[in-house]
């Protein structure tokens, strides 16, 4: 029997096949019942108008997915719009042995058709009354692209789809894993595991009840908005998870969610992503989302992995999600930081038609920020510029950039740019031999060559780079530079003050100079409700090792090791400036603190 008693208001007397021109008078008609709000089908149309057709989702299940409609309201329309057989729990009339019934026909598939039946939610209900060889399918995901893949796998030559609510479908998985309680061996079709999650209906109810999907939103939304690197979402105990942002390099306690269960929480964040699951609990996942803030698209990365906890019944998920901003139009590499010595070897180095340049840095020093400012630069409609990155970071308008993948990987993937006609190549970062190899090939067969390698100071990665086998003549002709960036935390130009209790001796510690230190102003933190904890905003420090005639010598003249030291005087003597000497430039202009400096260069060898 189809559902007569639906609140959804009256649907046009028709029926007509799904297609996209249906679309817009649906959305309308959703707009007509209450579902949808004009400003969200208004927000659904710029979301694909700025996506320029690469988001395949039609409008309605933008609504749902990215813009606030009630996914549950909008499906339920949706089958009543378009005529689908709707059935409540209670007019299947389930008994053990339909359960069984459903039960022997997903157990006929094959794996794979099996696992995507699990995944989108696809129940075989029944045989029609009056059609013993059609077979009724049902699922709350009619939009599902797997769901005819699907049906057309079970042994029966005619199939009809039908809606079922996602309760319906919630309380046939649970009614069905009672029936089969008590039978050893058989362990079910179930999503979870019974001895350590509760029934996916309690947990659909749970993030109903804490409202979890606007919460979740609105954390993504503040942190867009504060210029929040991370977010992390750590589990407490099994109803407490805490949320801290990563504001100019440090953490920061955000708020704290109490009597929300965890695992629900986890569960709303992997929905919002593509590439994670929502019923995996044992292994580390990586995801990809994006969302609309304030009328400008953000990408988010995301990492899942389990955690251990006091409370052994729970499993308990860390996640951490990486909040990608393009950097704005207005960075340029005059204003990130560069000091005059700096930026004119910079300049030059980018500017050569070939060679390879190198930035070093730990994670989150802004290399990748400097690399795509630098590209920039660079680039016009005359040169063809290729990227190698795993994860891509961030879109780069004029560049076709290439994201590895299990079946091609950066050796796989530099030998076919090599093939694609290059003027200027990215290779996100030289991890081994083989990629460093290919790298250094690129600079020196005619291509200008960007990456990264991570290493203490800028010497250090010419000892890196030999200790990879990579000849000391290759290593002196291929590169052109090498940049060690540090990311240093501005002081509040609002609230920061005068320090007039500094100790001196601190200072000389530090290598100021003892003359400068009386004539000099120091300032201090102390904190607004604009900043956090008295610094707002982040500045870059440099150390440049330029590629001297002198400097290629003293490389293509290293026996069994590199001299760093030999280097490193030789390179000082010619202007270059330690991470540390750039960053108490920064001190002596009061643009940061001498504490600051010295914790984001205390690998420094002065």
């Amino acid at each position: 029997m189809s559902k007569t008693n639906s609140p959804i208001g009256p649907v046009p007397d028709r029926k007509q096949p799904f297609s996209t021109q249906g679309v817009s008078g649906f959305i309308e008609w959703l707009v007509v019942q209450g579902i949808a709000t004009q400003p969200m089908v208004d927000q659904a149309i710029e979301w694909k108008r700025t996506h320029d057709g690469q988001d395949k989702r039609l409008l309605f299940q933008i609504l749902y997915e990215e813009c606030g409609a009630k996914r549950e309201q909008v499906l339920q329309a949706f089958a009543k719009y378009y005529s689908f057989k709707t059935f409540e729990f209670e007019e299947l009339n389930l008994t053990s042995d339909k359960f069984q019934f459903i039960k022997r026909m997903l157990d006929t598939l094959p794996q794979h058709f099996k696992e995507l039946a699990t995944k989108h939610r696809i129940l075989p209900l029944q045989v029609t009354d009056n059609d013993p060889q059609k077979l009724y399918v049902g699922t709350p995901e009619p939009t599902s692209a797997a769901l005819h893949v699907v049906a057309r796998a079970f042994p029966y030559p005619k199939y009809e789809v039908c809606y079922i609510a996602l309760n319906t479908y919630d309380e046939i998985y649970r009614q069905m894993t009672l029936d089969q309680q008590g039978r050893p061996g058989d362990e079910g079709f179930g999503f979870m595991e019974d001895d350590s999650e509760r029934a996916l209906l309690e947990l659909d109810e749970e993030i109903l009840k804490g409202h979890l999907g606007e919460v979740i939103d609105n954390i993504l939304g503040d942190a867009v908005r504060l210029n929040a690197s991370d977010v992390h979402i750590i589990p407490k105990a099994s109803r407490k998870s805490e949320i801290y942002f990563r504001i100019d390099g440090r953490l920061t306690l955000w708020r704290t969610i109490d009597d929300v269960r965890t695992d629900a929480i986890s569960a709303v964040v992997k929905d919002i992503a593509k590439g994670t699951d929502r019923f995996e609990r044992n292994m580390a996942q990586d995801g990809f989302a994006q969302r609309i803030t304030d009328n400008k698209v953000t990408r988010f990365r995301l990492s899942i992995i389990p955690i251990w906890g006091r409370e052994l019944k729970v499993k308990f998920e860390s996640i951490v999600i990486r909040v990608l901003v393009d950097p704005e139009d207005s960075m340029t590499l005059e204003n990130i930081g560069f000091q005059p010595y700096a930026l004119a070897r910079f300049k030059k180095a980018i500017e050569k038609p070939t060679g390879l340049i190198v930035l070093t840095g730990p994670t989150g020093s802004g290399k990748s920020t400097t690399l795509l400012v630098a590209l920039r630069a660079v680039m016009n409609p005359s040169l063809n510029i290729l990227t190698v990155e795993d994860p891509v970071e961030y879109l780069i308008d004029g560049a076709r950039q290439v994201k590895l993948n299990p079946k091609l990987d950066f050796e796989g993937a530099l030998r076919a740019i090599l093939r694609h006609d290059p003027d200027i190549v990215m290779v996100g970062e030289m991890r081994d031999r083989i990629t460093a190899d290919m790298a250094v090939k690129l600079a020196n067969t005619g291509h200008l060559t960007f990456s990264t390698v991570h290493t203490n100071d800028a010497v250090g990665v010419i000892a890196r780079l030999y200790k990879m086998d990579i000849e000391p003549f290759l290593l002196a002709y291929a590169i052109n530079i090498i940049v060690a960036q540090r990311l240093i935390r501005k002081l509040c130009e609002r609230c920061k003050a005068v320090d007039k209790d500094i100790l001196p001796i601190s200072y000389e510690k530090v290598g100021f100079p003892k003359d400068e230190i009386e004539k000099t102003t120091f300032y201090r933190p102390v904190g607004c409700i604009h900043c956090v904890n008295g610094y707002k905003g982040r500045k870059a420090i440099h150390e440049v090792l330029y590629f001297t005639k002198e400097v290629r010598k003293l490389i293509m003249e290293a026996g069994n090791s590199i001299n760093e030291e030999e280097i490193r005087k030789l390179a000082a003597s010619q202007g270059m400036k330690t991470l540390r000497e750039a960053g108490l430039d920064f001190v002596r202009d009061g643009t940061t603190t001498l504490e600051e400096i010295a914790s984001v260069t205390a690998d420094d060898n002065l």
